[in-house]
Formats: C-alpha cells, structure tokens, sequence
C-alpha cells in the first residue's frame, strides 16, 4: 500500500485528455512525477505544457498503446527520466458502436488492441521492472462498466472491458502469491464526461464510421473525469480492488448475478431484456 504519493512516478495512459488527464492533474496535485502516454501527438504536448505549467514535473511520450514495442519505449522513458514507477494506469481506451454481428474484423482489431492490449502489453512491459526495484507500487486498469455487464451495440468494447476485468483479478491473485508488495485496482466508470465517443479520429487509418454522438455523456449519471481522479487516488491510498464511481452499478451487478443464478435473461446496460 502506497501510503505517501509526494516523490512517487505516476505513467498514464491516454493522459493528454479525459480521465487520463484528470488523473495526471490529481498525481501531481499530491507532488508525484508524472509520465503521460497519448496517441495523439498535439495533445500530448498541450496536456504537458499545461501540466509544466502548474508546476509539476512530467514527461511526455507518444506511445499507440496497442503496439507492444511502444509500450516498451514508454517503460524505458520512464525508467530512464526518473528510474523508478510507482503507480501505472493503464487508462487509454477506445469505442466503436456497431450491432454485434456488424462489427467488421478491423473494428474488432482496434477496440482490442487498445482497450484489451493496451492493457496487458502495460501488464507486461511494467510489473517485471516494478517488481525487480522492490518498492511498493499500484497498478491501476481502466475497464468500465461494460466490464461488469454487456451493453447493446458496442460489443467489441464489452468484450474488451470484460477482459481487463478479469486480466486484474488474476494480475491480483498473482502478485499476492509471491507477496509482491504492489497492488491492483480496476477501475469501471460509468458514464463520464470524456472525448471517448469521437475515439475515431485517432484510429489508424482514420475511421469509416460517423462521430458517435456524445448525447449520453448528458445522462444524470455522468460526471467528470476529475470525480474518477479522485476515487483513484482514494483507492490506491486505501489498497481497494474495485472502483466504482457510480455507486448504483453496484446493485445492478447484484440483479445481473442473480440473474445467472436463476438462469433468468441477462441484465444488459443495467436493463433485464425479456
């Protein structure tokens, strides 16, 4: 359990907007050195600017989350700017909406390789090098939700999340059986008032589908990214698993396990469907 941030390196993923970048403002309101990742290289810059100019010590690397070589080049800038890591979030995430069976394989390709990879490449490139400087430290995995229960029409996505969520139980079981002194969190928000709907424009290539529409991102339930910035941060300090931000989803993923239980119609989106 990491009890004092203040001189900790914090690397975060998708950190030149949206919750990454809540998150980096929140590590370096608690005096933590901060790397921030992004695809997106004019962000980026501007999320370090702004992020130097209130004071805190950060560097910023380019990095396409999906592609192991890069994550990789992120662990050797941050080991190599400050020589050590304490806290990861693997937070970058995109979505594609589409009916199931309408998602192509390049839709599947990219949902994957940024919100599944993504992760566990930051699993892999991180946690040997965390484990060998034997300092305490906290892995932070940004699912959702989705990762909880399925939502219609964005199945590459749930599919993704799931896996995030079962890839950091296990990552918590296994760091627990060779008593490593680092923890885990997932994280699964609900709707938050990021940039994730228009996740098409940094889709290689470029995207074939509209700019999804951020309407939902009005729901009573949203709220901001700083709100999840803190419930981390709560969570690191206080060595818990789960994170939820919206408190209710809680006791939908009851209904949804009781569901299973009775072999009942699953609970989609916090919705039974008959």
């Amino acid at each position: 359990m990491i009890t004092d941030l203040a001189g900790k390196v914090a690397v975060v993923t998708g950190g030149a907007s949206g919750i990454g970048l809540a998150l980096a403002e929140r590590f370096g309101a608690e005096g933590m050195r901060l790397v921030i990742a992004d695809i997106e290289q004019g962000a980026l810059e501007a999320a370090s600017e702004h992020l130097r100019a209130a004071g805190h010590d950060v560097v910023g690397q380019r990095c396409d989350v999906s592609v192991e070589a890069d994550v990789d080049a992120l662990a050797d800038a941050t080991y190599g700017a400050y020589g050590a890591c304490h806290v990861v979030c693997n937070n970058a995430g995109v979505v594609h909406r589409a009916l199931a069976w309408e998602h192509n394989i390049d839709d599947w390709k990219w949902v994957l390789g940024v919100d599944l990879w993504g992760v566990i490449h930051g699993v892999r490139s991180f946690v040997p090098r965390m484990l060998a400087g034997g300092e305490v430290g906290h892995i932070v995995n940004t699912a959702s939700t989705a990762g909880l229960m399925a939502f219609p029409s964005i199945a590459s996505y749930d599919v993704a999340k799931a896996g995030v969520v079962a890839l950091s139980e296990c990552l918590l079981g296994d760091l627990g059986s060779v008593g490593a002194a680092l923890g885990v969190s997932v994280l699964c928000p609900g709707v938050v008032t990021t940039r994730i709907f228009q996740s098409g424009r940094n889709r290689p290539g470029g995207s074939s589908q509209p700019e999804m529409t951020s309407g939902s991102q009005a729901a009573p339930e949203a709220i901001g990214p700083d709100v999840v910035a803190d419930h981390v941060v709560r969570a690191i300090a206080t060595d818990r698993f789960w994170i939820l931000p919206h408190p209710h989803y809680g006791e939908i993923v009851l209904e949804r396990a009781q569901s299973i239980v009775n072999g009942t119609a699953p609970v989609l989106g916090g919705v039974r469907r008959t």
